[in-house]
Protein backbone atom coordinates (compact mmCIF):
# COMPACT_ATOMS: atom_id res chain seq x y z
CA UNK A 1 0.00 0.00 0.00
CA UNK A 2 2.87 2.58 0.89
CA UNK A 3 4.58 1.60 -2.60
CA UNK A 4 1.25 2.24 -4.41
CA UNK A 5 0.55 5.84 -2.55
CA UNK A 6 4.58 6.45 -3.22
CA UNK A 7 3.51 6.21 -6.89
CA UNK A 8 0.97 8.03 -7.22
CA UNK A 9 2.21 11.36 -5.37
CA UNK A 10 5.19 10.91 -7.46
CA UNK A 11 2.66 11.58 -10.66
CA UNK A 12 1.12 13.99 -8.68
CA UNK A 13 4.04 15.74 -8.24
CA UNK A 14 5.37 15.52 -11.86
CA UNK A 15 2.08 16.62 -13.25
CA UNK A 16 2.00 19.94 -10.54
CA UNK A 17 5.65 20.04 -12.05
CA UNK A 18 5.15 20.05 -15.84
CA UNK A 19 2.01 22.64 -15.38
CA UNK A 20 4.28 24.92 -13.41
CA UNK A 21 7.18 24.21 -16.39
CA UNK A 22 4.58 25.16 -19.03
CA UNK A 23 5.16 21.24 -20.40
CA UNK A 24 1.60 19.23 -21.62
CA UNK A 25 1.66 15.89 -22.80
CA UNK A 26 0.01 15.02 -25.67
CA UNK A 27 -0.16 11.02 -25.42
CA UNK A 28 -1.58 9.96 -22.71
CA UNK A 29 -0.02 6.54 -23.36
CA UNK A 30 -3.41 4.42 -22.94
CA UNK A 31 -5.12 5.39 -26.15
CA UNK A 32 -5.07 7.57 -29.53
CA UNK A 33 -7.67 9.91 -27.46
CA UNK A 34 -6.42 13.63 -29.37
CA UNK A 35 -4.94 12.26 -32.37
CA UNK A 36 -6.39 11.40 -36.04
CA UNK A 37 -4.99 10.39 -39.16
CA UNK A 38 -5.42 12.86 -41.99
CA UNK A 39 -4.05 11.44 -45.17
CA UNK A 40 -2.49 7.61 -46.05
CA UNK A 41 -3.66 4.28 -44.63
CA UNK A 42 -1.19 3.20 -42.42
CA UNK A 43 -2.50 2.17 -39.59
CA UNK A 44 -1.36 3.21 -36.02
CA UNK A 45 -2.01 1.74 -32.71
CA UNK A 46 -0.90 1.97 -28.59
CA UNK A 47 1.32 -0.68 -27.46
CA UNK A 48 2.72 -0.95 -24.06
CA UNK A 49 2.93 3.10 -23.27
CA UNK A 50 4.02 3.64 -27.55
CA UNK A 51 2.32 5.00 -30.23
CA UNK A 52 2.87 2.56 -33.06
CA UNK A 53 2.73 2.86 -36.82
CA UNK A 54 3.64 0.61 -39.76
CA UNK A 55 4.05 0.74 -43.29
CA UNK A 56 1.67 -0.83 -45.76
CA UNK A 57 1.94 -0.73 -49.57
CA UNK A 58 -0.27 0.84 -51.55
CA UNK A 59 -0.68 4.25 -48.94
CA UNK A 60 0.75 7.68 -50.00
CA UNK A 61 2.24 9.24 -46.68
CA UNK A 62 0.40 8.82 -43.81
CA UNK A 63 0.20 11.33 -40.57
CA UNK A 64 -1.16 10.44 -37.24
CA UNK A 65 -2.52 14.40 -36.15
CA UNK A 66 -2.75 15.98 -33.03
CA UNK A 67 -5.91 17.98 -32.74
CA UNK A 68 -5.02 20.60 -30.69
CA UNK A 69 -2.92 23.40 -33.09
CA UNK A 70 0.12 25.56 -31.23
CA UNK A 71 0.13 29.36 -31.66
CA UNK A 72 3.20 30.85 -31.51
CA UNK A 73 6.37 29.92 -30.37
CA UNK A 74 6.93 26.10 -28.08
CA UNK A 75 9.50 23.33 -27.68
CA UNK A 76 8.34 19.87 -28.36
CA UNK A 77 10.27 16.80 -27.09
CA UNK A 78 9.57 13.01 -27.39
CA UNK A 79 11.72 10.00 -28.00
CA UNK A 80 11.43 7.94 -31.27
CA UNK A 81 12.39 4.73 -32.77
CA UNK A 82 12.28 2.72 -35.84
CA UNK A 83 12.77 -1.19 -36.04
CA UNK A 84 14.80 -0.84 -39.45
CA UNK A 85 16.96 1.18 -41.58
CA UNK A 86 14.35 0.38 -44.79
CA UNK A 87 12.31 3.04 -44.64
CA UNK A 88 12.19 6.71 -43.00
CA UNK A 89 9.92 8.84 -41.06
CA UNK A 90 9.42 12.16 -39.00
CA UNK A 91 7.32 14.26 -36.95
CA UNK A 92 5.73 17.46 -38.52
CA UNK A 93 5.11 20.48 -37.03
CA UNK A 94 3.89 23.76 -37.75
CA UNK A 95 2.34 22.32 -40.44
CA UNK A 96 -0.81 22.23 -42.15
CA UNK A 97 -3.53 20.31 -44.31
CA UNK A 98 -4.84 20.85 -48.17
CA UNK A 99 -7.88 18.98 -47.85
CA UNK A 100 -8.17 19.38 -51.83
CA UNK A 101 -4.89 18.29 -52.93
CA UNK A 102 -4.17 15.00 -54.44
CA UNK A 103 -7.60 14.98 -55.69
CA UNK A 104 -9.26 15.41 -52.65
CA UNK A 105 -7.19 13.13 -50.66
CA UNK A 106 -5.90 15.94 -48.84
CA UNK A 107 -2.12 16.46 -47.79
CA UNK A 108 -0.06 17.85 -45.09
CA UNK A 109 2.50 20.28 -45.74
CA UNK A 110 4.86 22.26 -43.47
CA UNK A 111 8.24 21.49 -41.15
CA UNK A 112 9.02 17.77 -40.91
CA UNK A 113 11.88 16.02 -38.53
CA UNK A 114 13.59 13.82 -40.59
CA UNK A 115 14.13 10.17 -39.24
CA UNK A 116 17.01 9.32 -41.54
CA UNK A 117 18.78 5.74 -40.56
CA UNK A 118 20.32 5.42 -43.75
CA UNK A 119 24.52 6.54 -44.23
CA UNK A 120 23.72 10.04 -44.80
CA UNK A 121 22.64 10.60 -41.24
CA UNK A 122 20.49 13.66 -41.99
CA UNK A 123 18.11 12.86 -38.89
CA UNK A 124 17.50 15.81 -37.39
CA UNK A 125 17.19 17.76 -41.01
CA UNK A 126 14.13 20.23 -41.61
CA UNK A 127 12.46 18.96 -44.58
CA UNK A 128 9.61 20.58 -45.93
CA UNK A 129 6.96 18.09 -46.85
CA UNK A 130 4.55 18.89 -49.67
CA UNK A 131 6.66 21.90 -50.54
CA UNK A 132 10.27 23.62 -50.82
CA UNK A 133 11.72 20.23 -49.60
CA UNK A 134 15.03 20.14 -48.19
CA UNK A 135 15.55 23.13 -46.34
CA UNK A 136 18.64 22.17 -44.02
CA UNK A 137 20.16 19.09 -44.74
CA UNK A 138 22.38 17.75 -42.03
CA UNK A 139 25.61 18.46 -44.24
CA UNK A 140 25.78 21.87 -43.54
CA UNK A 141 26.36 20.41 -39.88
CA UNK A 142 29.08 17.17 -39.54
CA UNK A 143 29.01 17.14 -36.18
CA UNK A 144 25.11 16.55 -36.15
CA UNK A 145 25.64 14.06 -38.53
CA UNK A 146 24.31 11.01 -35.94
CA UNK A 147 23.26 7.57 -36.59
CA UNK A 148 19.64 7.46 -36.02
CA UNK A 149 20.26 3.59 -35.05
CA UNK A 150 17.42 1.06 -35.27
CA UNK A 151 15.50 -0.62 -32.18
CA UNK A 152 16.77 2.32 -29.96
CA UNK A 153 14.94 5.26 -28.81
CA UNK A 154 16.02 8.23 -29.71
CA UNK A 155 15.45 12.13 -27.66
CA UNK A 156 14.17 14.58 -29.94
CA UNK A 157 14.01 18.11 -29.52
CA UNK A 158 12.35 20.93 -31.57
CA UNK A 159 12.57 24.60 -30.49
CA UNK A 160 10.22 27.11 -32.83
CA UNK A 161 10.74 30.75 -31.49
CA UNK A 162 9.65 33.49 -34.16
CA UNK A 163 10.89 32.49 -37.68
CA UNK A 164 13.69 30.61 -36.18
CA UNK A 165 14.00 26.60 -35.67
CA UNK A 166 16.20 24.69 -33.93
CA UNK A 167 16.48 20.79 -33.62
CA UNK A 168 19.02 18.39 -31.53
CA UNK A 169 19.15 14.78 -31.25
CA UNK A 170 20.25 12.71 -28.71
CA UNK A 171 20.85 16.13 -27.22
CA UNK A 172 23.48 17.16 -29.94
CA UNK A 173 22.69 20.27 -31.66
CA UNK A 174 21.83 19.55 -35.59
CA UNK A 175 19.94 22.04 -37.30
CA UNK A 176 19.33 25.98 -37.14
CA UNK A 177 16.83 27.36 -39.66
CA UNK A 178 15.61 30.99 -39.85
CA UNK A 179 12.99 31.20 -42.95
CA UNK A 180 10.66 33.77 -44.26
CA UNK A 181 7.81 31.41 -44.45
CA UNK A 182 6.72 30.48 -41.12
CA UNK A 183 3.18 29.37 -40.28
CA UNK A 184 2.07 31.51 -36.74
CA UNK A 185 -0.07 28.20 -35.95
CA UNK A 186 0.06 24.38 -37.41
CA UNK A 187 -0.76 20.62 -37.05
CA UNK A 188 1.96 18.35 -34.57
CA UNK A 189 1.91 15.06 -36.74
CA UNK A 190 3.83 11.79 -36.90
CA UNK A 191 4.57 10.06 -40.24
CA UNK A 192 4.30 6.85 -41.75
CA UNK A 193 6.47 6.83 -45.22
CA UNK A 194 4.99 5.47 -48.32
CA UNK A 195 7.13 2.25 -49.38
CA UNK A 196 7.95 1.91 -52.87
CA UNK A 197 8.83 -2.48 -52.48
CA UNK A 198 6.06 -5.03 -50.64
CA UNK A 199 9.37 -6.64 -48.77
CA UNK A 200 9.18 -3.13 -46.34
CA UNK A 201 5.97 -3.49 -45.66
CA UNK A 202 5.39 -4.00 -41.34
CA UNK A 203 8.08 -2.04 -40.79
CA UNK A 204 7.19 -0.06 -37.16
CA UNK A 205 8.21 3.43 -36.08
CA UNK A 206 7.63 4.08 -32.22
CA UNK A 207 6.55 7.53 -30.60
CA UNK A 208 6.27 8.03 -27.03
CA UNK A 209 6.40 10.61 -24.44
CA UNK A 210 5.40 13.18 -26.64
CA UNK A 211 5.19 16.94 -24.53
CA UNK A 212 5.01 20.40 -25.35
CA UNK A 213 6.10 23.63 -23.89
CA UNK A 214 4.49 27.17 -24.66
CA UNK A 215 4.82 28.85 -21.51
CA UNK A 216 8.10 29.59 -19.64
CA UNK A 217 10.45 29.31 -22.64
CA UNK A 218 14.54 29.32 -22.22
CA UNK A 219 16.00 29.03 -25.56
CA UNK A 220 19.10 25.89 -25.74
CA UNK A 221 22.10 27.34 -26.86
CA UNK A 222 23.81 26.22 -29.73
CA UNK A 223 27.35 25.06 -29.86
CA UNK A 224 29.86 27.33 -31.55
CA UNK A 225 30.45 27.43 -35.47
CA UNK A 226 27.14 25.36 -36.86
CA UNK A 227 26.33 26.95 -40.25
CA UNK A 228 23.08 28.74 -40.26
CA UNK A 229 20.72 28.62 -42.87
CA UNK A 230 19.58 32.25 -43.09
CA UNK A 231 16.67 32.54 -45.68
CA UNK A 232 16.23 36.15 -44.70
CA UNK A 233 18.41 37.67 -47.58
CA UNK A 234 21.24 39.84 -46.73
CA UNK A 235 21.02 39.48 -42.89
CA UNK A 236 22.51 38.11 -40.04
CA UNK A 237 21.79 37.03 -36.94
CA UNK A 238 23.29 37.46 -33.46
CA UNK A 239 24.56 34.00 -33.53
CA UNK A 240 26.26 34.19 -36.98
CA UNK A 241 27.67 36.97 -36.11
CA UNK A 242 29.42 36.04 -32.91
CA UNK A 243 30.93 33.44 -34.53
CA UNK A 244 32.55 35.73 -37.13
CA UNK A 245 30.07 35.62 -40.04
CA UNK A 246 30.59 39.23 -41.94
CA UNK A 247 28.19 40.35 -45.04
CA UNK A 248 30.29 40.68 -48.42
CA UNK A 249 27.06 42.59 -50.02
CA UNK A 250 24.73 44.17 -47.94
CA UNK A 251 21.83 44.65 -50.40
CA UNK A 252 22.10 48.17 -51.08
CA UNK A 253 25.79 49.09 -52.02
CA UNK A 254 28.39 47.75 -53.22
CA UNK A 255 31.11 48.74 -50.47
CA UNK A 256 33.78 46.40 -50.21
CA UNK A 257 34.06 45.33 -54.15
CA UNK A 258 36.02 46.99 -57.17
CA UNK A 259 36.31 45.80 -60.31
CA UNK A 260 38.94 43.37 -61.24
CA UNK A 261 42.56 44.80 -62.03
CA UNK A 262 40.70 48.46 -61.20
CA UNK A 263 40.33 50.97 -58.43
CA UNK A 264 36.59 50.92 -58.42
CA UNK A 265 33.58 49.48 -58.69
CA UNK A 266 32.13 49.08 -62.65
CA UNK A 267 30.40 52.13 -64.09
CA UNK A 268 28.68 49.66 -66.05
CA UNK A 269 27.55 46.13 -66.55
CA UNK A 270 26.47 45.67 -62.79
CA UNK A 271 23.01 46.58 -61.15
CA UNK A 272 22.15 46.81 -57.29
CA UNK A 273 18.04 46.30 -56.82
CA UNK A 274 15.75 44.94 -54.52
CA UNK A 275 18.23 43.44 -52.12
CA UNK A 276 20.52 41.95 -55.50
CA UNK A 277 23.14 42.36 -57.14
CA UNK A 278 22.80 41.59 -60.74
CA UNK A 279 25.47 40.95 -63.67
CA UNK A 280 23.55 42.35 -66.50
CA UNK A 281 23.52 40.90 -70.11
CA UNK A 282 25.82 41.48 -72.93
CA UNK A 283 27.52 39.41 -75.25
CA UNK A 284 27.89 36.24 -73.22
CA UNK A 285 31.71 36.71 -73.19
CA UNK A 286 34.18 36.98 -70.88
CA UNK A 287 34.32 40.47 -68.98
CA UNK A 288 33.44 42.38 -71.51
CA UNK A 289 30.47 44.91 -70.19
CA UNK A 290 31.18 45.56 -66.77
CA UNK A 291 34.20 42.92 -66.20
CA UNK A 292 34.98 40.83 -62.86
CA UNK A 293 34.33 42.10 -59.56
CA UNK A 294 36.36 41.16 -56.32
CA UNK A 295 36.59 42.05 -52.79
CA UNK A 296 38.98 44.57 -51.72
CA UNK A 297 39.62 42.07 -48.68
CA UNK A 298 42.49 38.93 -48.87
CA UNK A 299 41.20 35.45 -47.75
CA UNK A 300 42.98 31.99 -46.95
CA UNK A 301 41.29 29.76 -44.86
CA UNK A 302 37.24 30.68 -45.02
CA UNK A 303 33.69 29.74 -45.19
CA UNK A 304 32.04 31.40 -48.03
CA UNK A 305 28.38 31.14 -48.67
CA UNK A 306 26.01 32.96 -51.42
CA UNK A 307 22.60 32.59 -53.19
CA UNK A 308 22.57 32.57 -56.80
CA UNK A 309 20.29 32.47 -59.42
CA UNK A 310 20.33 31.95 -62.88
CA UNK A 311 18.75 32.86 -66.03
CA UNK A 312 18.22 30.09 -68.90
CA UNK A 313 21.68 29.05 -70.69
CA UNK A 314 23.68 31.58 -67.85
CA UNK A 315 27.31 30.91 -67.41
CA UNK A 316 28.96 32.46 -64.48
CA UNK A 317 31.28 31.77 -61.55
CA UNK A 318 32.56 32.34 -57.94
CA UNK A 319 36.76 32.01 -58.06
CA UNK A 320 38.91 32.64 -54.94
CA UNK A 321 42.43 32.36 -54.36
CA UNK A 322 42.43 35.68 -57.22
CA UNK A 323 45.50 37.27 -57.24
CA UNK A 324 45.11 39.17 -59.87
CA UNK A 325 49.13 38.48 -61.11
CA UNK A 326 48.66 36.45 -64.00
CA UNK A 327 48.27 38.42 -67.32
CA UNK A 328 45.01 36.68 -68.88
CA UNK A 329 42.83 37.35 -71.83
CA UNK A 330 38.93 37.69 -70.39
CA UNK A 331 38.10 36.85 -66.87
CA UNK A 332 40.73 36.90 -63.90
CA UNK A 333 42.06 33.74 -63.08
CA UNK A 334 42.05 31.67 -59.36
CA UNK A 335 39.95 28.35 -58.75
CA UNK A 336 36.30 28.72 -59.46
CA UNK A 337 33.15 27.36 -57.92
CA UNK A 338 31.27 27.29 -62.04
CA UNK A 339 28.21 28.71 -62.22
CA UNK A 340 26.39 27.42 -65.36
CA UNK A 341 22.89 26.04 -67.07
CA UNK A 342 24.20 22.40 -67.60
CA UNK A 343 20.68 21.88 -69.42
CA UNK A 344 21.42 24.22 -72.19
CA UNK A 345 24.62 25.95 -72.24
CA UNK A 346 27.36 24.54 -74.53
CA UNK A 347 30.12 24.79 -71.55
CA UNK A 348 28.92 21.56 -69.93
CA UNK A 349 29.87 19.02 -72.21
CA UNK A 350 33.10 20.46 -72.71
CA UNK A 351 35.89 19.67 -70.54
CA UNK A 352 36.73 16.59 -69.33
CA UNK A 353 34.25 14.40 -67.76
CA UNK A 354 32.01 16.75 -66.85
CA UNK A 355 34.16 19.18 -65.01
CA UNK A 356 32.35 22.60 -66.11
CA UNK A 357 29.23 21.81 -65.27
CA UNK A 358 27.44 23.22 -62.49
CA UNK A 359 29.04 23.93 -58.63
CA UNK A 360 32.20 21.76 -60.37
CA UNK A 361 35.76 23.32 -59.74
CA UNK A 362 35.93 24.39 -63.37
CA UNK A 363 37.74 22.22 -65.75
CA UNK A 364 39.63 20.10 -62.52
CA UNK A 365 37.00 18.27 -60.97
CA UNK A 366 33.15 17.39 -61.54
CA UNK A 367 30.83 18.09 -59.20
CA UNK A 368 28.93 14.69 -57.93
CA UNK A 369 25.40 16.83 -57.61
CA UNK A 370 22.30 15.59 -57.54
CA UNK A 371 19.69 17.15 -59.97
CA UNK A 372 17.47 16.68 -56.73
CA UNK A 373 19.00 18.86 -54.91
CA UNK A 374 19.02 21.78 -57.62
CA UNK A 375 16.45 24.49 -58.34
CA UNK A 376 15.95 25.31 -62.03
CA UNK A 377 16.95 28.68 -63.29
CA UNK A 378 15.00 31.48 -62.25
CA UNK A 379 15.38 29.73 -58.58
CA UNK A 380 17.47 30.56 -55.84
CA UNK A 381 20.36 28.25 -54.90
CA UNK A 382 22.99 28.53 -52.36
CA UNK A 383 26.30 27.29 -53.08
CA UNK A 384 29.05 27.70 -50.19
CA UNK A 385 32.89 27.11 -50.61
CA UNK A 386 34.86 25.92 -47.19
CA UNK A 387 38.38 26.13 -47.59
CA UNK A 388 40.04 24.88 -44.05
CA UNK A 389 43.81 25.93 -42.66
CA UNK A 390 44.95 22.47 -43.91
CA UNK A 391 44.29 23.52 -47.63
CA UNK A 392 41.15 20.62 -47.76
CA UNK A 393 38.50 22.79 -50.02
CA UNK A 394 34.93 21.35 -50.01
CA UNK A 395 31.98 22.93 -52.64
CA UNK A 396 28.55 22.68 -51.40
CA UNK A 397 25.01 23.14 -54.01
CA UNK A 398 22.20 23.45 -51.41
CA UNK A 399 23.52 21.66 -48.23
CA UNK A 400 25.11 18.85 -50.09
CA UNK A 401 28.88 18.12 -50.64
CA UNK A 402 29.60 17.65 -54.20
CA UNK A 403 33.43 18.87 -54.60
CA UNK A 404 36.49 18.23 -51.97
CA UNK A 405 39.93 18.54 -52.75
CA UNK A 406 42.99 19.30 -51.27
CA UNK A 407 44.69 22.38 -52.62
CA UNK A 408 48.29 22.03 -53.42
CA UNK A 409 48.43 18.26 -53.41
CA UNK A 410 50.57 16.15 -56.36
CA UNK A 411 46.73 14.83 -57.28
CA UNK A 412 45.68 18.60 -57.46
CA UNK A 413 48.52 19.56 -59.46
CA UNK A 414 48.52 16.48 -61.32
CA UNK A 415 44.62 18.35 -62.29
CA UNK A 416 46.19 21.27 -62.95
CA UNK A 417 48.77 19.57 -65.43
CA UNK A 418 46.08 18.98 -67.96
CA UNK A 419 43.83 21.69 -67.62
CA UNK A 420 43.45 24.81 -69.23
CA UNK A 421 45.92 26.48 -65.65
CA UNK A 422 48.96 24.59 -66.48
CA UNK A 423 50.39 27.98 -68.41
CA UNK A 424 50.37 29.86 -64.57
CA UNK A 425 52.75 28.40 -62.46
CA UNK A 426 51.71 27.19 -59.32
CA UNK A 427 47.61 27.98 -60.07
CA UNK A 428 45.29 27.61 -57.02
CA UNK A 429 48.50 27.58 -54.64
CA UNK A 430 48.72 31.37 -53.30
CA UNK A 431 48.63 31.68 -49.59
CA UNK A 432 45.73 34.04 -49.84
CA UNK A 433 43.73 36.03 -52.59
CA UNK A 434 40.29 37.75 -53.38
CA UNK A 435 36.74 36.66 -53.65
CA UNK A 436 35.82 37.19 -57.26
CA UNK A 437 32.21 37.00 -59.11
CA UNK A 438 32.32 36.73 -62.43
CA UNK A 439 30.98 38.71 -65.50
CA UNK A 440 30.32 36.59 -67.96
CA UNK A 441 27.92 38.68 -70.44
CA UNK A 442 25.08 36.64 -68.74
CA UNK A 443 22.37 38.03 -66.62
CA UNK A 444 22.84 36.57 -62.95
CA UNK A 445 21.33 37.34 -59.64
CA UNK A 446 23.61 37.36 -56.72
CA UNK A 447 22.28 37.88 -52.70
CA UNK A 448 23.25 37.10 -49.17
CA UNK A 449 26.87 36.75 -49.45
CA UNK A 450 28.81 36.19 -47.10
CA UNK A 451 31.86 34.98 -45.19
CA UNK A 452 33.94 34.07 -41.79
CA UNK A 453 37.81 33.50 -41.78
CA UNK A 454 38.51 29.99 -40.16
CA UNK A 455 41.84 29.75 -38.06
Amino acid sequence: MKQVLAIILLVISFNSYAQKSGWESLFDGKSLNGWNVMTGSAPYTVENGQIVGTTVMGSPNSFLVCDQKFTGDFVLELEAMMADTNTNSGVQFKSNFDAKANNGQGRIYGYQFDFDPSSRNWTGGIYEEGRRSWLYPVSYNPKGQIFFAPNVYHKIRIECIGNTVKTWLDGNAVSYLVDTITANQGLIGLQVHAIGKPQHAGVKIYWKDIRIQTKNIKPKSFPKGVYVVNLQPNQLTAYEKQNGWKLLFDGKTTNGWVGAHKDSFPEKGWEVKGGTLRVLPSTGAESTNGGDIVTKDLYNAFELSFDFKLTKGANSGVKYFVTLKENSNGSAIGLEYQLLDDSTHPDAKLGRDGNRTLASLYDLIKSQKSTRFFRQPGNWNTGRIVVYPNNRVEHYLNGVKVVEFDRGSQAFRDLVAISKYKVWPNFGEAPKGHILIQDHGNEVWFRSIKIRELK
